[in-house]
């Protein structure tokens, strides 16, 4: 087969909700982790449900895949969002989180009602997927837990498996996300 094409992993540091989409082109994947405001103390500041309606994720992608994290609260904005934006919810992936001893984190953050010991990250598609692949990898993630905010290194090899050397983008990422073939905003 064809050499996959590798990019060198790209940071931006920037305020993503004044940002200019338009710059940056086109994806074929998009990753987010928005801090969604779950009416929780957090170490970090939140976008309002307004906020989040109003970022122009269209304008990132013709055709190809959203992967939105949710939690929480979040879950039917998460849905109402992939909707409002112009996908179509196909999947659903599912980290459930451990401790370095790989045993079942119990004394989660988040949670109103009972500690969350797993994410969610819905998963939507727009436009032509048929040149992605699909259909490669399990729905569940079983994955230490890092930093705030850092996802497990195994949703990065899962999405570059769906779209090998495809630009992908990561919204809302820290520098420890930056990956190759990623364009990671944060701050």
């Amino acid at each position: 087969g064809a050499a996959i094409r590798m990019t060198p992993a790209q940071w931006v540091q920037c305020d993503i909700r004044s940002l200019d989409y338009k710059v940056l082109g086109k994806f074929a994947v998009i990753m987010a982790d928005p801090p969604w405001d779950i009416h929780m103390e957090l170490p970090y500041g939140t976008m309002s449900d307004l906020e989040m309606r109003s970022m122009d994720i269209p304008t990132l992608q013709d055709d190809g895949y959203l992967f939105l994290w949710v939690t929480g609260r979040a879950m039917e904005l998460g849905r109402e969002l992939l909707d409002l934006w112009g996908y179509q919810r196909v999947d659903e992936l599912i980290w459930v989180k451990t401790n370095q001893l790989q045993r079942l984190i119990r004394t989660g953050r988040t949670g109103h009602w009972i500690n969350h010991a797993k994410e969610h990250c819905l998963i939507g598609k727009k436009g032509n997927v048929e040149h992605l692949n699909r259909g490669i990898d399990c729905d569940v993630i079983v994955a230490e837990v890092r930093d705030t905010s850092h996802k497990p290194d195994e949703v990065y090899g899962m999405i570059e498996r769906l779209a090998p050397g495809e630009r992908k983008i990561e919204l809302f990422g820290r520098h420890h996300n930056v990956q190759p073939n990623w364009v990671t905003l944060g701050n």
